[in-house]
């Protein structure tokens, strides 16, 4: 998606934006795979949360600054909206498995 864009200077800094916030995702939920306690698992999906917001935010301005269609933007934003729900879930079951402090 971020290749279709125009190669103007805005289009640009939000596409690398994106770039960053959309991979991020990936990394972070591999690392909350990996985690060493019950807390780092629910800190590293807080940042997964956060990253998929953040992309979501990023599709919403290019829609708004007419950078990209909103037609094209939707399948995009319905993932990253389900994607969301999942790790939200996810963090929610983790917190009410977690003992208490």
């Amino acid at each position: 998606m971020t290749e279709k864009l125009s190669n103007g200077r805005a289009a640009n800094v939000i596409a690398n934006q994106i770039i960053r916030s959309g991979t991020s995702p990936g990394a972070n939920y591999r690392a909350a795979c990996r985690a060493r306690s019950k807390a780092e698992f629910i800190a590293k999906l807080g940042i997964v949360e956060e990253e998929l917001d953040e992309t979501l935010y990023w599709l919403e301005v290019l829609v708004e600054a007419d950078f990209l269609p909103q037609k094209d933007a939707d399948p995009l934003t319905k993932e990253g909206n389900e994607l969301l729900g999942i790790v939200v879930a996810s963090i929610r079951t983790a917190k009410k498995r977690s003992p208490p402090r």
